[in-house]
């Protein structure tokens, strides 16, 4: 036992040692080291033996003794709470301490130890401790805080930084807490006595300093502190005090404690009342306190001594928050739960206001449910209203548990949540119907009508709402009045207009087109058949409605229902009532009687009535300037006919736009019509009449098969099959004229937007000093602009440029600095950018080197050249004018410099050369004056003299003097004329001084750090020589600077000072992604010899040099030297991470918020009671970070929170993750982390486990601090992951607005210098609403990779800007995507929050949020002035996932409510361009790869029937022309070119006409067109499926780089179905076509009309190979085909991977098809299969001209045949063991057979060779038929035990799919150019930056060793 208990004491000191080795490298603050950082959670909760296990650490080298002290007491503590160690980790923890314990009295080298001494001891030193730090000072320091409120000067000299304060108090608290320990066994008359003394004065004494140690999130209001000035700002303080607790109130009872040092306020009340959970209580104050203090800072601040806030904001508070309640309680006409706003006080409003968020901060899930909140808001303030009128206050009757205390969650949101979570389960995990459950939003709109209240108050248990799935008692409440059903029919459904619009022009350009375009009464009367069409789509979508509404009908409300059946009846009615009265018409019109037109005109008169009400109806409802007058006419029977026309929810009321917006997007919109139908008659419909004609009209055909449909009826599918292209085509086409016409109007508002004006490094060169004056009107608010300059600021423009410059340069040298910082830059490059601070005496503007540098040098050879005029030489200068800026200021500065350097008769000297030279200049006489040869050696004197001052070493005064004497000399003897010479030498003051040798005998070292700045740059302006042209050199730090130049030209709004901008916060959901790279990951080779770092090393070569030269290494650094030093392994993870998609550089990028806050507020210098600001002119931004005033103000206006789902268990199973989000919180101190802790160690014998959302920051020793800790109902995962991640986080954000970051992103200082700009978009003047939204552009970073992430990136980018930007406005449909966009926080909390949750339905989470925001009347904008980073996939296969995730997303938008209600709610041309831009453009992409297949079969149909040559030979076709456009346009759609057209158009804009044609080029080069035909396939299989099946699921991407090789068959597992299967299918349609079709022309005929199809064929097969890495090396392609084959032939079994086996895999293809429903559509699309085999039988030449049914049968019999030999050859041996000998006799004897049958058919029937080819290719669809049959009916088919035979087949055909597409990779795999080639072009942007790509792909290892 002895032993063991060794051993382990080993191991934990070996661990404790690792630990302290690992936290010693970290650079920054000390985490917790050994014993301190490993308390288990039970210990930690209850006391304090963390701190003070802490404190050890620290003590431990001042008094090892007192340390020992310390861990004795925490083991003991540890003993006390929990003897027998059955806490997870205490066992461990007491015997690692122990250890340490042991340690520490062997260190005592034997000297016996006085226990009985230790009190003593320790009493010594926490008195020599307190002394030491000043503790006492710091105590009267804290007591004047909070008696009066400010902070004093004296702090300043305490010179103590908060972090230091806070470790020195934490010590003394855990010094303290010993001391009270011990002193019960001390002598009460020595030193317990002191002790106890020292005890009661610290009680009595309010100061604690508690303030320090209680943890806060962002304003310490449990008690004051030290350290954070936060609450002494006067907004601050006013909105503490006015929550605070008056005598009005209700008196709360005795035993209730109000928590901390503060006074009691409103919280405690309904804390009380209504059983709020402390933590939310806390949580909520805050939010509240803040929400007060920001509104009021707006409003202005209070400069009373006691502030209070004004009555204004509390109304704009109360009308903020509480908007949706009053629109529901208007919406369900009940009463609010007040009288009127006069009526109740500003205290009434804050409770109000505070019940409202403290109930929405404890609802958890039901946060989804907006109105749901509502309703219990309302019964709850109700409750409150009644209590607060009493004089007692009392828990409230809803919320009061069986013990009598109140208890909010368990008694309200429990019983919600648990109906939640019954129906969830319902969904059996995404795969049940979405009519089987109930969602999110069916619970919420059961709260949109008033039978809610049935539900009374307290809540029903019983009531149909909460009543579980499957309980049998009576009904529950079932879906609301949508039901998501899955069918096609829902795109008509919810577009009907845009259908019904399509298909009655078709119908009349169709009509007009028949009648050859003349238009007479008779044309007239057959266009007017529009009407019973129209009539009759009408009542289709009736009927639509009635059906789809199936499964609510039950639950729907009355009045739902009694409209659709309305609708229905009247629909039915009109449909039979107008095409009677138009059949009349007809036969009136045939009977040719001229006077008969009673029907025609009836039909007139009903037509037009009808119009006439839908027009009025919707120009009332949709039209902006009518629609207040509909929403005034009260008039029930007028209600009643709007109410039929358009259904009346609570969301949606009001969708109209301003008259101007409108009239934009209709202009828009007839623009595209109006191109469409012109394209549409003249190239698609009109070309097809004629061949029609002839068609119809032609004689019996003779048809080469058994024609079942067309023969008696004109040939009526060769006229479809004529037309169906065409039709596809228009049907889909408008997309087309959407495309380039928003790509001109994005192009046109782009360029008046002033975007792309800088859009290269020399015209940020060229604009430069532009620069100081626009940033300064854009982004310096009115605070700083009032800062006074120097002195005698006359307003000259001059001045105000210096003025400019001076205020710019602070903030352009820390942009410049961040760029260093992130390696972009090196640091000669940031001496060259930086900006001198423009704050001295000169008058002159003095620029960045890197405009001046060798112009000094050029002038001078200018001079030199110099043979005219002084007027001249200057013009000359002049031209460059950054040379005569060099010029001036070199002349000024060696002025200023030699005067502050010389004195006495020196001084005479120097004033007396400058007095002459300004004269001649004056005179013009400048060139005769000076001796201008002579310059060269006056610089090189001068030279010589700076370059002694920059040295700063004042023993170098007697050199420098020396320099300064060798100037005079040249000045006085060489470069001044002869005449000034003499003058001068007979100067007797100077010859005097110069003869007793005191002339410039001593000079005065410059000290002024004006004249040090001038020094030094005088010396770089005179030495550096080569142009600076190319600074920088990096594209990244270039792209930035162009960007940010560029934005200071562009309209925002101006800036306001930090203390009245908006509040707001970032959000981050994160779940298990890549945090920061550990040493391990960027040294691990991949099978290539390829490390992460290797590749960035490669692909970063500037930035990894910058990188080295800033941890101060040498460039030849190897890597292992770097992991010596453990700080700087560090720096290079971080390195690296910066360069990935990683969590750390979203945190970097989000935490320059708060860094370009600080410095703006630094700037703007707050002062708080404290005037450490004293008003010199000399603006700086030195130190601005540790400035404690602009750090409290950044905390005010700025919160990070990233909601890191599963923390909780990442730290318990103390995963990399963790530690490294640890190290997040550690560098970042505004950082929060919230997360859901799972605590399963609950005694409660019901509940397995509690959840938890926490909120955390790091303390001041680096740990965990537990900020809030807020119990949930339950696991708050139900729907969608992400949406509930987000969700249970929100309630930390705080501020008026929330940016959502995807943790992908990145972010830029000089962007986040432009965000309080961003933010004042809110009130400005966007269209009839305020924004809710707003849209900010993004800059794709992961464009350099390859040319994929290349095309990706492009493709992004101009989405993100061209696309959006025309979307916003004039469209006013821009949704939100999950880009960097910026919601209005406080209009989406209350309104169901920023995602969308429900399960599947809700999978693309994002987007639901734009629509809900348009919903609810938001306004979404769009911004291009600011920019915010972001990453994209890179590999085809990443990309074809993501693609994949967003089709079927879309695929499910088409399912729900959102989008039926906006197709339904918005006006025509809105609809438009909403459908065009969401789910209508991914119609549209399924309809482009539709028309290659109803086109091909069409042609098929042709060839196998026949027709084809006999309807050529009959008439001439005219048809082709429509037929070509129909096709070119699909092909030019299929290739992308409509994707480009708005990618080019960005290109132009932003990099210039040269440049984007030459981008477009390349990427044509690099077959982006078969990129963007693959991505084609992509998104409408995923997006078909979707709508068929279902299915759609997240899909993670990986974020990694991607240069690996993808083995042949992942590809083929990932691409089987979605492309491959169809590019064959579409081949044999074509070799079809080429066998059998005939065309006129010939082969010309067949490659135009075929070229798409083939195209599409080649890119669909080859490209996952083409753009595969390595995809043509002849090793790889040898490894791919024994992986290959190896999969294919594993057999699998139970639990074995898709990955792994064929058999597994196929398996997993079939999940899919689960309904019956969708069993029968797989076997109707199936049935195209068997087309091939009764087309290819007739055309036998066996078969000759027969065309009997009889010969299909035989084929059939043909067909078993072969299946049967094949099941006798591939019969399993396994099962046959005993009659084996008679299998292989049987085997032998079929094959004899089959060979000897086959010679004997060719050689005596007609049978030939090619047929046995024909018969192939018609059995192979069949095959497939078959098995696609099977697989659809596979209950049935296993149940005959045929399973075992269709699997085989079915590996068969897969065996054979693979061999055709590896043929053409093994045979171009030989030639080894092939392979280089293929290099080039998936690398070519990395190439022509000079990359070593080769060497990264060959792996080539000798590289990475050297």
């Amino acid at each position: 036992m002895v032993r063991a208990r060794e051993n382990w004491e080993k191991l934990v000191r070996a661990a404790l040692k690792r630990e302290q080795q690992r936290n010693a490298g970290q650079g920054h603050t000390r985490v917790p080291s050994g014993i301190a950082g490993a308390v288990p959670p039970s210990l930690a909760q209850t006391t304090n033996i963390d701190l003070i296990l802490q404190a050890a650490d620290e003590i431990q080298s001042e008094d090892p003794n007192v340390a020992r002290i310390l861990c004795e007491q925490a083991y003991s503590m540890a003993q006390n709470l929990d003897p027998n160690s059955d806490g997870r980790g205490v066992l461990q923890f007491k015997t690692g301490l122990m250890s340490v314990i042991k340690q520490k009295l062997a260190k005592k080298d034997g000297v016996r130890i006085d226990r009985n001494r230790d009190i003593e001891n320790l009493w010594k030193f926490y008195q020599h401790y307190k002394q030491r730090h000043r503790v006492d000072d710091i105590q009267r320091e804290e007591q004047r805080l909070q008696e009066s409120g400010t902070f004093s000067s004296t702090l300043g000299e305490l010179k103590l930084r908060s972090s230091e304060m806070k470790k020195i108090i934490a010590t003394l608290r855990a010094l303290v807490e010993v001391l009270e320990a011990l002193s019960k066994d001390a002598d009460p008359s020595g030193v317990g006595g002191l002790i106890m003394e020292e005890l009661r004065k610290m009680k009595k004494s309010s100061v604690t300093f508690s303030g320090e140690l209680t943890p806060y999130n962002i304003i310490p209001l449990e008690a004051p502190s030290l350290t954070n000035p936060i609450r002494i700002f006067p907004e601050v303080k006013a909105a503490i005090s006015a929550i605070r607790y008056t005598d009005q109130f209700p008196r709360l009872p005795a035993g209730f404690k109000v928590s901390g040092q503060r006074d009691a306020d409103m919280f405690d009340l309904l804390e009380f009342v209504f059983g709020f959970q402390k933590d939310n209580v806390r949580n909520q104050r805050e939010n509240i306190v803040l929400m007060i203090a920001n509104k009021q800072s707006r409003l202005g601040i209070p400069a009373e001594t006691d502030p209070k806030i004004d009555e204004k904001t509390i109304n704009d508070v109360f009308l903020k928050a509480l908007d949706n309640y009053i629109r529901w309680c208007r919406y369900l006409r009940i009463r609010l739960a007040w009288n009127s706003l006069e009526a109740i006080n500003r205290d009434r409003k804050l409770f109000l206001v505070s019940l409202y968020f403290l109930i929405w901060g404890e609802a958890a899930n039901v946060r989804f449910l907006p109105e749901c909140i509502c309703y219990l808001f309302h019964h709850m303030a109700k409750e409150l209203d009644a209590i607060l009128d009493r004089g007692e206050a009392e828990p409230a009757s809803s919320c009061v548990t069986d013990d009598g205390s109140a208890k909010f969650l368990e008694k309200i949101i429990c019983p919600v949540y648990k109906t939640l979570v019954a129906e969830a389960q319902q969904n059996n995990n995404g795969k049940a119907a979405h009519s089987a459950w109930r969602n999110y939003d069916d619970f919420n709109e059961y709260f949109w009508s008033p039978a809610c209240f049935e539900l009374s108050w307290p809540m029903r248990m019983e009531s149909p709402f909460l009543r579980m799935p499957k309980t049998k008692k009576s009904k529950r409440t079932g879906k609301s009045s949508f039901v998501e059903h899955r069918t096609f029919f829902h795109l008509y459904r919810s577009f009907h207009r845009l259908w019904i619009f399509l298909a009655l022009m078709f119908q009349a350009l169709t009509i007009i087109a028949f009648n050859h375009g003349h238009i007479n009464l008779d044309t007239f009367k057959t266009i007017l058949s529009i009407g019973p069409s129209f009539v009759i789509m009408n009542f289709v979508k009736s009927c639509l409605d009635v059906l789809l509404t199936f499964g609510a009908y039950t639950t729907a409300r009355g009045m739902a229902v009694s409209r659709l059946v309305i609708r229905f009846f009247w629909g039915g009615l009109t449909s039979v009532f107008v095409t009677y009265v138009y059949l009349k018409v007809l036969q009136e019109r045939n009977s040719h009687n001229s006077d008969n037109s009673l029907y025609f005109r009836i039909y007139l008169l009903v037509l037009g009535v009808y119009a006439a009400l839908r027009l009025f109806l919707a120009l009332l409802l949709k039209f902006p300037a009518c629609h207040s007058l509909s929403e005034m006419s009260d008039q029930s029977f007028f209600q009643f006919f709007k109410w039929i026309y358009q259904e009346r929810y609570y969301v949606g009321r009001g969708l109209y736009e301003r008259m101007g917006d409108y009239c934009r997007y209709v202009a828009f919109w007839l623009v595209v019509l109006a191109c469409k139908f012109t394209f549409a008659y003249f190239l698609q419909i009109r070309p097809l009449v004629k061949p029609t004609n002839i068609i119809i009209d032609l004689p019996s055909l003779e048809y080469s098969w058994h024609d079942l449909i067309s023969k008696n009826n004109n040939n009526v599918l060769t006229v479809v099959s004529l037309w169906a292209p065409v039709v596809a085509i228009y049907l889909m086409d408008i997309l087309i004229w959407y495309t380039v016409m928003s790509a001109i109007v994005g192009g046109v508002i782009g360029a008046r937007a002033r975007l792309g004006e800088i859009r290269s490094i020399e015209m940020v060169h060229k604009r430069f000093e532009s620069f100081p004056g626009a940033f300064v009107k854009s982004l310096v608010s009115p605070q700083i602009k009032r800062i006074p300059f120097s002195g005698q600021s006359t307003q000259d423009s001059q001045d105000m440029n210096k003025a400019y410059a001076a205020m710019f340069a602070p903030f352009w040298n820390e942009i410049i600095k961040s760029l260093r910082e992130e390696d972009f830059i090196s640091n000669r490059e940031m001496d060259l950018l930086s900006i001198p601070s423009n704050a001295g005496s000169l008058r002159l503007v003095q620029w960045p080197l890197f405009l001046l540098s060798s112009k000094i040098l050029l002038a001078i050879d200018l001079a030199l050249d110099c043979k005219d005029t002084q007027t001249d030489l200057w013009n000359r200068i002049c031209r460059d004018e950054y040379m005569a800026y060099a010029v001036k200021e070199c002349y000024y500065s060696v002025e200023k410099i030699l005067y502050s350097l010389v004195d006495q008769e020196g001084r005479l000297w120097v004033e007396r050369i400058f007095r002459e030279i300004n004269n001649s200049i004056v005179e013009g006489s400048l060139v005769i004056t000076l001796s201008l040869k002579k310059l060269p050696v006056v610089l090189s004197r001068l030279t010589a003299l700076t370059g002694l001052l920059i040295r700063n070493d004042p023993e170098l005064a007697k050199g420098a003097a020396k320099a300064v004497h060798d100037l005079y000399e040249v000045v006085t003897h060489e470069l001044v004329s002869s005449d000034l010479r003499e003058n001068l030498d007979t100067w007797n003051i100077l010859a005097r001084a110069r003869d007793e040798g005191r002339l410039f005998s001593r000079i005065v070292w410059p000290n002024d750090p004006e004249i040090k700045e001038l020094v030094k740059r005088l010396h770089l302006l005179l030495t550096v020589k080569d142009s600076a042209a190319n600074v920088p050199k990096n594209l990244e730090a270039r792209r930035r600077l162009e960007f940010f130049t560029n934005s200071l030209f562009m309209d925002m709004p101006s800036a306001k000072p930090v203390s009245e901008m908006l509040p707001f916060s970032v959000f981050t959901p994160y779940y298990s992604e890549t945090v920061l790279y550990s040493s391990s990951e960027l040294q691990k080779e991949n099978e290539d010899g390829i490390s992460i770092l290797f590749y960035l090393q490669k692909i970063f070569p500037d930035e990894w040099e910058n990188f080295l030269e800033r941890i101060g290494r040498g460039a030849s650094t190897g890597d292992a030297e770097l992991q010596e030093s453990s700080s700087d392994s560090l720096e290079l993870r971080f390195w690296a991470s910066y360069r990935g998609q990683t969590l750390a550089r979203t945190v970097r990028g989000m935490m320059y918020y708060r860094r370009a806050l600080m410095l703006q507020s630094f700037l703007e210098s707050r002062s708080l009671g404290v005037d450490n600001f004293s008003q010199n002119n000399f603006i700086t931004s030195q130190d601005f970070e540790s400035s404690r005033e602009s750090r409290a103000q950044a905390d005010l206006k700025f919160t990070y929170v990233v909601s890191c789902q599963i923390y909780g268990q990442q730290k318990q199973r103390k995963a990399p993750e963790a530690a490294d989000i640890a190290l997040l919180l550690q560098r970042n101190e505004a950082l929060r982390v919230a997360f859901i802790h799972v605590d399963e160690s609950t005694t409660d014998a019901n509940t397995s486990r509690v959840f938890y959302s926490k909120l955390v920051k790091a303390d001041i020793n680096g740990k965990d601090q537990e900020i809030y800790s807020i119990k949930l109902p339950g696991d708050p995962k139900l729907g969608e992951g992400k949406p509930e991640n987000q969700n249970h986080a929100i309630i930390f954000t705080r501020g008026d607005a929330v940016q959502t970051i995807d943790m992908n992103q990145d972010n830029y200082l000089e962007e986040a210098m432009k965000m309080r700009n961003l933010l004042e978009e809110f009130h400005a003047n966007h269209g009839l609403r305020p924004p809710s939204i707003l849209g900010v552009r993004e800059h794709v970073f992961t464009g350099s990779v390859s040319s994929l992430a290349w095309f990706m990136s492009n493709q992004e980018t101009s989405f993100v800007t061209l696309a959006q930007r025309v979307l916003a406005n004039p469209l006013k449909v821009r949704m939100h995507y999950g880009h960097p966009d910026v919601f209005d926080r406080i209009f989406h909390v209350t309104r169901g929050g920023i995602s969308k949750a429900s399960r599947v339905i809700n999978i693309s989470e994002d987007i639901y949020a734009g629509f809900n925001s348009t919903l609810r009347l938001g306004n979404i904008t769009h911004h291009e002035y600011i920019q915010v980073g972001k990453g994209r996939d890179v590999g085809l296969n990443q990309i074809a996932l993501f693609e994949g995730k967003v089709a079927g997303g879309n695929g499910e938008q088409v399912l729900s409510r959102d989008i039926y209600r906006l197709g339904q709610l918005f006006d025509f041309f809105r609809m438009l361009s909403f459908y065009f831009t969401t789910v209508g453009y991914y119609v549209c992409t399924m309809m482009t790869v539709l028309t290659v297949y109803i086109f091909l079969y069409g042609r098929a149909y042709l060839a196998f029937s026949g027709l084809d040559e006999s309807v050529s030979e009959e008439a001439k076709l005219e048809g082709n022309t429509a037929l070509d456009a129909a096709l070119n346009a699909q092909f030019l759609v299929q290739i992308g070119v409509f994707t480009a057209v708005p990618m080019i158009m960005g290109f132009i804009l932003e990099l210039g006409l040269l440049k984007a044609v030459f981008s477009f080029i390349t990427m044509q080069l690099q077959l982006c067109s078969v990129f963007f035909t693959f991505s084609l396939g992509t998104r409408t299989h995923y997006f078909g499926r979707t709508i068929l099946h279902g299915g759609a699921k997240y899909r993670a991407t990986g974020r990694g780089f991607v240069v690996r090789h993808i083995k042949f068959a992942e590809n083929y597992r990932l691409y089987s179905r979605s492309h491959f299967v169809k590019a064959l299918e579409v081949a044999l349609l074509l070799i079809v076509y080429i066998a059998y079709g005939y065309a006129e022309g010939g082969a010309v005929t067949y490659v135009l009309l075929t070229f798409s199809s083939w195209f599409l064929v080649i890119s669909w097969l080859f490209a996952p190979y083409i753009f595969n890495p390595s995809g043509f090396e002849w090793q790889k392609t040898v490894e791919d085909f024994d992986d290959w084959t190896s999969w294919l032939l594993y057999k699998g079994g139970v639990g074995v991977k898709g990955d792994n086996s064929w058999e597994s895999w196929w398996d997993e293809e079939q999940m899919h098809i689960q309904t019956l429903r969708g069993r029968i559509l797989e076997t109707i699309l199936s049935a195209r299969f068997f087309l091939f085999q009764y087309g290819i039988v007739y055309k036998l030449h066996l078969t000759g001209k027969d065309t009997s049914l009889a010969i299909y049968g035989f084929s059939w019999v043909v067909l078993v045949g072969i299946v049967l030999i094949f099941k006798i050859f591939t019969y399993s041996p396994k099962k046959s063991a005993d009659f084996q000998l008679v299998l292989r006799f049987s085997q032998g004897v079929a094959s004899i057979g089959l060979v000897a049958a086959v010679c004997l058919v060719v050689a005596f029937t007609q049978l030939s060779i090619p047929d046995l080819f024909a018969s192939i290719l018609a059995f192979i669809p069949t095959g497939w038929g078959i098995l696609s049959l099977a697989i659809a009916w596979r209950k049935i088919v296993w149940s005959l035990g045929l399973w075992d035979s269709v699997r085989e087949f079915a590996r068969m055909y897969d065996a054979g799919m693979g061999m055709i597409i590896f043929a053409p990779i093994a045979f171009l795999s030989w030639f080894p150019f092939i392979s280089t080639f293929q290099s080039r072009l998936l690398f070519n942007q990395a190439f022509s930056r000079g990359l070593e790509i080769s060497i990264i792909l060959a792996g080539n290892k000798a590289n990475v060793e050297a």
